[in-house]
């Protein structure tokens, strides 16, 4: 059941720029954390390292619950949280002199408001800074096609595809254009032309704002999330039509993506939808954020990188799914790898320790025997 806040909409909303959730969200960029957390009869935690911390202060109450929350969230996302128990917005506060941005999650649960806040970092960071592998640069060279960035949340999704956009901003001369819900870096532009549109604020849905797009003569677009069925269809159609479409999804490797996609549509469309996919889809790119031990480093991450070369296409297209990650294996020299092997590189670069790696490898036993050079020969995949 939602929660009817209207009586405390007049109450709590303040139009001025210092806004008391603000102290909370000071605290997170100071501790240098990535996540802001508050339930209910819980203190502030806030999320350093991969790991959940208390704030040292009170728990809070439903009153201040409420009091905070509805102070920096306008009349739509009002709206929004009251009709479906959630809404997702951007705020931003001053922290010592720099503007900071969060995104923001407000949601219902067992009858109490309750928020979760992502910290956005101020710069985009370099691609070569990332710590992935070379091969996502090529992705950024593409004229049309599509580039989907899956993971889960948290996976560090945004930073890679704001960096990989960031990457044609500084070496081409192209028109981007972003949908996101809500915007969350905020781009400097360089060589390109660069509009950013926030779901809600600019324009009423992605589904509209994809239509709106093929029309305002982008060469590069940036779908925030495909996360139902129209708007993947508009985005691959927008890259049937000369565009080239970066996207992000929830999934957790390159190869179940696939899967994760024909799940948006009905079986009698799939085989469209693999004929599209084969022909459009230029890279599939898997990423979890992992703690690192090296020093002044606090994540580094993980990836699974499957590009759509003609064995790929095949597979896709004979609905041999189940054999994709083994063409991965086998597609090193064109710039693919599977988590093990990224897992084996993060290891013998020490930038993570084995336990780490064993703890997420998606096969311990092939994992083991990477780090000790023996290399598994792969069976016939066509």
């Amino acid at each position: 059941m939602s929660i009817d806040i209207s009586a405390f909409t007049e109450k709590y909303v303040k139009k001025k720029k210092e806004f008391e959730i603000d102290k909370m969200f000071k605290a997170l960029v100071r501790l240098k954390g990535s996540d802001l957390h508050l339930k209910v009869d819980r203190p502030p935690i806030v999320r350093i390292k991969g790991e959940l911390q208390e704030l040292n202060r009170a728990p809070i109450d439903d009153e201040e619950m409420t009091r905070v929350i509805i102070a920096i969230m306008d009349e739509r996302n009002r709206r929004i949280l009251n009709e479906t128990g959630g809404a997702d917005f951007s705020h931003q506060c001053e922290v010592d002199g720099e503007n900071w941005r969060f995104r923001v999650n407000v949601l219902n649960q067992m009858g109490h408001l309750g928020m979760v806040a992502r910290r956005i970092n101020n710069f985009i960071p370099d691609l070569e800074k990332l710590f992935l592998p070379p091969s996502l640069y090529e992705q950024c060279k593409h004229s049309q096609g599509m580039v989907l960035l899956a993971g889960v949340t948290g996976s560090g999704k945004s930073t890679t595809i704001a960096s990989m956009l960031n990457y044609v901003n500084r070496h081409y001369r192209k028109h981007i254009l972003t949908l996101e819900d809500p915007i969350e870096f905020l781009f400097t532009e360089e060589k390109c032309l660069i509009n950013q549109r926030e779901i809600g604020q600019d324009v009423v849905d992605f589904s509209i704002g994809m239509k709106h797009a093929v029309r305002e003569d982008p060469d590069v677009m940036l779908v925030g999330e495909m996360r139902d069925r129209e708007t993947f269809e508009t985005a691959i159609h927008a890259a049937e039509t000369g565009h080239l479409v970066f996207g992000t999804i929830h999934a957790s490797t390159a190869p179940s993506t696939i899967g994760r996609i024909l799940d948006l549509f009905p079986a009698t469309m799939h085989k469209a939808i693999r004929s599209a996919l084969a022909f459009n889809m230029k890279c599939i790119v898997a990423q979890k954020l992992l703690p690192s031990c090296m020093e002044g480093v606090q994540r580094v991450p993980t990836v699974e990188i499957m590009i759509f070369n003609a064995t790929v296409r095949k597979l896709l297209l004979e609905e041999k799914d189940a054999k994709l990650s083994d063409a991965i294996r086998i597609g090193i020299t064109e710039g693919m790898q599977d988590f093990t092997m990224s897992l084996k590189e993060l290891v013998f670069s020490k930038m993570i320790d084995r336990a780490t790696a064993f703890e997420v490898a998606p096969n311990v036993e092939s994992l083991k025997m990477a780090l000790k050079g023996i290399e598994v020969k792969e069976p016939g995949i066509l």
